[in-house]
């Protein structure tokens, strides 16, 4: 029979056995003008197949609002035109090291443990979003009419390391099935007993993630499922980074010898990442560390470089070569040359950023109104996903100075007495250093620097969870006002912010223009700058932030243009005086 099948023993197409040699690139981590070079990419490394996930919260920010779903289809149809074909993950949660794991934080603040579970409310919303999702997979199927590239569709991610939930899977199962998915559905999962149990269902096929050690993942594998194609479907390659950590790499020879011996196990493999890309907009997730990642907040970094073997600026690296040399044997004829990299910058330019507003007045012009509560309302509440609050609150008097404290900080806070910067609070030192006497105005502009997107604490929310303590005494009578970085999204509102003179080094909005000549890939530095986010020409780099390991942001070439470019810094913490930034 025509189309794409799961076999005994190996995958098949139209009856013939094939094996899958794919890599995960997300379109959503990649500027739409640069999908067509980095598909490419794939095939010249010796893929013939490329995956990704699909992040809900990005596409629908608001219930019922939805924003360029249509970008999957565009995606596929790229896809294809590479002459590759596809693997779609489309969760509902997707983990991808992507905030909430891809979940809406309206949906997960008000469900808190009851979502990815067979609730009937999160499963309604979900069967809700696949009805309108699914309208970019069912035509672009394999075997279908059109022809497509879509040969597997997975069945949610990894739950095997978060939950249990049998009747939840089954059901997502026959939703998928129920919208028209005929392609093969499959689960992926750690190779541990309690992982592939909790995480996989009769009928659907079980895969398998790591990052070594081939022959005994597949042996778990196997004494799960006895039957059925072998497929490692995250091979990692590579790590992501930590806000503050090491800059992880991996060895190429020693990626090179993994990739062989799952090749050598008969299997089919999913690189994960191939081309990792960039959490542009603020879209980075964050772990919790420790062995059952219950522990401290570990914020993603803005690059998804992954030390893939096509880095973030779509460059083969060593990995590459070393890859593809593996691969080649598999590819059934000569490989196809790399393309032609894409063009970079010329020359190096800096722009001086001489317009600047205090961040009341962006707040002020961009933000939420401002609402009052008996306690601290929680991010989810405000309905900010990524972005900050700033909560107001009054310590009456007269009395003493005693400590101020704030029970459950997610994340870093800001804090102000009486208009005078008092110190920067987190999680982990939650205490003002100086006590604050009463009567005093106390401002805390909290910012949450990526929701979790694994483990028990996924979907967590941000914000002041539990209270501003004063001595022992709770505060009451916050006042709060959210700005989400979407509210940058229409550059005519943003000019309109009124500036104030110079900021010399302030938080803020500092706003100014680069001249270049001819556009290209280049390098964003920001040198003397502490912690915030950067757009150019109204498109969203991400955060930086001065702790590293990440020094400098990338700009795909297409955000460029001849002459010149608007810059916009938001500056959240403060800067050296006379701070610029440099494109290379």
């Amino acid at each position: 029979m025509d189309g794409f099948r799961v076999g005994e023993d190996d995958f098949e197409l139209d009856g013939r056995p094939v094996r899958v040699l794919s890599g995960a690139l997300h379109y959503f981590r990649v500027h739409e003008e640069q999908w067509g070079h980095r598909l490419a990419m794939l095939r010249a490394m010796g893929l013939n197949c490329v995956e990704t996930y699909v992040p809900w919260n990005r596409h629908e920010p608001r219930p019922g609002v939805f924003r360029d779903v249509a970008a999957l289809g565009r995606f596929l149809d790229a896809a294809h035109a590479a002459g590759l074909w596809a693997i779609v993950r489309p969760g509902p949660y997707i983990c991808a090291e992507w905030e909430n794991g891809g979940l809406p934080h309206w949906l997960t603040g008000p469900l808190g443990a009851r979502a990815r579970t067979r609730d009937g409310e999160f499963l309604a919303q979900v069967e809700r979003w696949f009805h309108r999702l699914l309208r970019e997979v069912v035509p672009r199927q394999h075997g279908g009419a059109e022809g497509g590239p879509v040969i597997m569709v997975q069945v949610e991610n990894e739950y095997g390391s978060y939950g249990s939930d049998q009747v939840y899977l089954r059901r997502l199962a026959e939703l998928l099935r129920g919208e028209g998915v005929r392609v093969p559905l499959f689960t992926s999962d750690g190779p541990e007993d309690h992982m592939l149990t909790g995480g996989s269902i009769p009928g659907v096929l079980a895969t398998a993630n790591f990052g070594s050690a081939a022959r005994a993942g597949f042996g778990t594998l196997r004494a799960h499922r006895p039957v059925g194609p072998l497929m490692c479907m995250e091979f990692w390659c590579g790590w992501f980074d930590h806000w503050g950590a090491e800059h992880v790499v991996r060895d190429a020879d020693d990626a090179a010898a993994a990739l062989r011996e799952i090749l050598e196990c008969g299997a089919s493999v999913n690189l994960y990442m191939a081309h990792g890309g960039t959490n542009f907009a603020g879209w980075a997730g964050a772990n919790r560390g420790g062995a059952l990642h219950e522990g401290p907040l570990e914020p993603d970094v803005t690059s998804y470089d992954y030390d893939a073997p096509i880095d973030e600026y779509g460059r083969p690296t060593a990995k590459f070569w070393r890859f593809r040399e593996v691969l080649a044997p598999y590819a059934g004829g000569p490989l196809p040359e790399p393309p032609p990299p894409p063009p970079v910058l010329g020359s190096p330019a800096t722009a001086a950023l001489p317009e600047w507003a205090p961040l009341d007045t962006v707040l002020e012009c961009l933000g939420t109104p401002e609402t009052e509560h008996a306690v601290p309302p929680a991010f989810e509440e405000l309905d900010v996903d990524r972005g900050l609050v700033r909560y107001a609150v009054t310590v009456p008097g007269p009395r003493r100075p005693y400590p101020l404290r704030v029970r459950g900080l997610r994340d870093l806070a800001v804090v102000y007495v009486d208009g005078e910067r008092a110190g920067v609070l987190t999680e982990d030192e939650p205490v003002l250093e100086t006590p604050v006497a009463g009567h005093a105005r106390v401002e805390l502009w909290v910012e949450s620097l990526g929701r979790v997107n694994y483990g028990p604490r996924t979907g967590e929310t941000k914000g002041i969870t539990g209270g501003i303590l004063h001595e022992r005494q709770y505060l009451h009578g916050v006042r709060a006002r959210g700005l989400r970085l979407d509210a940058f999204d229409v550059p005519s509102a943003v000019r309109g912010v009124p500036a104030a003179g110079a900021g010399e080094g302030r938080p803020g909005l500092y706003r100014g223009a680069v001249e270049i000549g001819a556009a290209g890939d280049a390098t964003l530095e920001l040198p003397g700058w502490t912690r915030g986010f950067v757009w150019l020409n109204g498109f969203n780099l991400g955060r930086y932030w001065s702790v590293g390991p990440q020094r400098s942001l990338y700009v795909p070439g297409p955000v460029l243009r001849g002459g010149a470019n608007e810059v916009w810094v938001l500056e959240l913490e403060g800067a050296a005086p006379g701070a610029a930034v440099t494109l290379s």
